[in-house]
């Protein structure tokens, strides 16, 4: 049976809530944010939960946030809206650090 490690990030920005999920496959040692440092989850059922709401964790746009200790898939949930995803981007295709993931049109 395969574990996938999972980072959950609930942000509030300007335009409103979005979400960051990052997932670590397999072979992934573990991941880190910038506010936590290295996250390395035990292999088990059990969710580990960290809040950090009094903390006031700020981040300014292209800051870095997080990253993997070994490639991984990133998957960004934001609300229905005035949200446009790049449309230069294909299935396969790298994204490249710096680029426009997305930009709100209204």
């Amino acid at each position: 049976r395969r574990v996938h490690g999972r980072v959950v990030c609930v942000f509030e920005s300007a335009r409103g809530p979005f979400v960051l999920v990052l997932v670590g496959a397999t072979i992934v040692g573990s991941m880190a944010t910038v506010w936590h440092g290295v996250v390395n989850p035990p292999r088990t059922r059990e969710v580990r939960d960290w809040r950090y709401d009094p903390q006031q964790v700020v981040l300014k746009q292209g800051e870095e946030m997080g990253r993997f200790l070994l490639g991984s898939t990133v998957v960004l949930l934001f609300p229905q809206g005035p949200c446009r995803f790049n449309p230069s981007w294909a299935p396969g295709a790298a994204v490249r650090l710096g680029e426009e993931m997305a930009a709100f049109t209204a």
